[in-house]
């Protein structure tokens, strides 16, 4: 796993000798990958501006890698059949060169080949404007996305329960998709069918007794309809003044009857419902997911253009001049961008020093 740190140091008018510096301390131990980080010349407004900015800067850095991450998590959600290829569907769209905007490259490379993408942050507007511009992206992007994954959510949420419902044990679970019509005797003034519930090691004795449990029991009326690991359900046709009696004597053996009417518009409903709700997730899957794609990558892509107006920010308000409130441009400080795995990246900061003493810059 690497980690990024992006930082401003102290160069010459070419840019160049900050990065050298870092490559020559840096390569001895191989401690990290340095890359320059292009960051181009904004309008500098007002000391009090720009504090400000910083301000504002700080916020929308944090509410950036905040929605990145819930849109993470929300490709993993939706890809839950298939989470060993959640990665491939997290990328960032072109951004390496001018002729490979339209293709997809992963997030590292976006990071360490980074342009600034001047038609969508034009460099020539304020600050105050490029900021506002990338924080309006953001907060459209958040809204859609709770609009768009809050009923996603809802639909899987009523299906999950649905689900749980069917692979619950035999005394809660739903029977709308294990019973049939022709197991019951239906519309008889006289016969009634219930269900037991029958433990899988007393099969035998409750086909030995069932006829027993009660006067008026029909001889042979007992099936299997469904069994899990812990046991089956029967059913059994008795008539309808020696229900209580059954009931009483079936629990005194451990055998449990299921309070269960068969209602053919319920059942129908139920099956409708469920196939209803399947053919909706589908539906909704692919372009959800599409939308999580294009709009990830747009997120990511914000996210790190607002880390780099940090660093200019950053290397603006600590490069100026006491006793003024007008700023110049960060002239003689180089962006470079450090990548290592996170076991080493604590060694980093210490060869700050010997590189810049304090006060230089």
């Amino acid at each position: 796993m690497s980690e990024f740190w992006l930082i401003s140091a102290p160069g010459d008018k070419e840019n160049l000798q900050a990065l050298e510096r870092l490559n020559t301390v840096t390569s001895k131990s191989n401690l990290s990958y340095n890359t320059k980080f292009a960051i181009p010349d904004f309008k500098v407004g007002t000391l009090d501006s720009l504090v400000g900015l910083s301000d504002e800067l700080g916020k929308l850095d944090t509410f950036a890698e905040s929605l990145i991450k819930r849109m993470a998590q929300s490709v993993v959600e939706v890809m839950e059949d298939a989470k060993g290829k959640v990665q491939e569907n997290l990328l960032a769209n072109g951004g390496l060169k001018e002729k490979m905007k339209c293709l997809k490259i992963d997030l590292t490379s976006f990071v360490t080949h980074f342009e600034w993408d001047m038609a969508k942050y034009p460099a020539k507007q304020p600050l105050p404007s490029v900021v506002d511009t990338l924080a309006k992206q953001l907060a459209q992007i958040e809204t859609d996305l709770k609009g768009r994954t809050a009923a996603y959510s809802t639909l899987k949420a009523t299906l999950d329960s649905l689900n749980q419902k069917a692979k619950a044990n035999l005394f809660t679970r739903t029977l709308s998709d294990i019973v049939n019509k022709d197991d019951f005797v239906l519309d008889s003034e006289y016969l009634v069918t219930l269900l037991v519930i029958v433990p899988t090691q007393n099969y035998i004795q409750w086909q030995k007794t069932y006829e027993s449990l009660s006067d008026m029991v029909v001889p042979r009326s007992t099936k299997l309809i469904f069994e899990d690991k812990e046991g089956g359900l029967f059913t059994v046709t008795l008539f309808r003044k020696v229900i209580d009696d059954f009931k009483a004597r079936a629990k005194e053996n451990k055998f449990m009857v299921r309070e269960f009417y068969y209602d053919e518009k319920e059942i129908t409903r139920e099956r409708e419902e469920m196939t209803r709700l399947l053919s909706a997730k589908k539906q909704q899957y692919g372009p959800l997911l599409r939308w999580l794609k294009v709009n990830f990558s747009e997120a990511f892509i914000a996210w790190v253009h607002i880390k780099a107006l940090r660093v200019f920010v950053e290397s603006v308000l600590r490069n100026s001049g006491e006793g003024t409130n007008k700023l110049d441009k960060p002239a003689g400080f180089q962006s470079v961008l450090w990548v290592r795995t996170v076991g080493q990246i604590a060694c980093l900061p210490h060869a700050l020093p010997t590189l810049w003493p304090p006060g230089l810059g």
